[in-house]
């Protein structure tokens, strides 16, 4: 049995590791707080920019033009853009992304398709690297709070592999935030952009025949085409908020679990600590009973 003084070292050194758990959970709580104040804000501006990219959309004669929504006849070249954090410390957060993109990579492989990784987040980076997957692009440094400008830089780099032909298919695959309990990992194709969202129930189009007719400066086509990279961004942007938020939620959920695992090895420690006093106490009562009888 350890003694009392290695049992009441381990105790300290577990309080100590509790202490910096309880203090990660509530950093977490407060970034997932602003990190659903964000999302909240985003949804109006998503919504408002597939209303407008529809309302221009009615108004094109033709978008066969268009480069982002090319639909192309064989997908023979996939990208997979997994979206994990630049930490640790938040349970199966990053393993679960990781797990679903490269079983989404043993799928299109076995299909005869070739895939192509986009990395975002430090994790997914160096997981991608130690099995040997050359990297297209890497994204890194902002997994917590991202901006506009990092979802331009993503989106950017997306769309030049579409736009050059290197890739028929982009796809994000991350977690998304149901509560701080739960996330959900998602597979969503961002490219090219799905051409339901030119479409419109019949309701919309009685409202714009009220509206009257609109005059378009430039053509709604040249409008169209500026509006789709905006479009892409705000997509990738709403999956990067998603994202940062499940990161939070897990990191604190986590951090909970492990403070309360802590509580519960201190409560045996102290328990051994306890029994190994006893012993000790016994045992040096035995030693003087002892002598004493060798006295007599």
């Amino acid at each position: 049995m350890a003694s009392v003084q290695d049992i009441k070292r381990r105790i300290r050194s577990v309080r100590n590791t509790r202490k910096i758990t309880r203090a990660l959970e509530l950093v977490a709580a407060a970034k997932l707080r602003r990190a659903q104040i964000r999302i909240e804000a985003m949804r109006p501006y998503a919504d408002t920019m597939r209303e407008l990219i529809a309302g221009v959309g009615r108004a094109a004669s033709s978008v066969r033009g268009l480069p982002l929504l090319q639909q192309r006849d064989e997908v023979k070249t996939v990208a997979i853009v997994p979206l994990t954090g630049d930490r640790g410390l938040a349970g199966a957060f990053n393993a679960q992304v990781i797990r679903r993109a490269l079983a989404l990579d043993r799928r299109l492989r076995s299909e005869g398709q070739d895939v192509r990784w986009v990395a975002v987040g430090k994790k997914g980076r160096s997981t991608l690297t130690f099995r040997g997957h050359t990297l297209d692009g890497e994204f890194t440094g902002f997994a917590d709070a991202p901006a506009y400008s990092d979802a331009q830089a993503i989106a950017h780099r997306v769309a030049e592999l579409f736009v050059e032909g290197e890739v028929d298919q982009v796809v994000l695959v991350y977690n998304s935030f149901v509560s701080a309990l739960t996330q959900q990992v998602t597979e969503q194709e961002i490219l090219p952009i799905a051409a339901d969202i030119l479409e419109t129930d019949e309701e919309e189009r009685a409202d714009d025949a009220m509206r009257g007719d609109f005059i378009f400066e430039p053509e709604p086509e040249e409008i169209l085409e500026r509006l789709l990279p905006v479009y892409l961004e705000t997509q990738i942007y709403r999956a990067l908020l998603e994202s940062a938020a499940s990161f939070q939620g897990a990191q604190m959920t986590a951090m909970r679990n492990a403070s309360k695992s802590a509580g519960e090895l201190i409560d045996g420690l102290t328990l051994d600590m306890n029994r190994a006093r006893q012993a000790e106490i016994t045992q040096e009562i035995l030693e003087v009973v002892g002598g004493a009888e060798a006295l007599t």
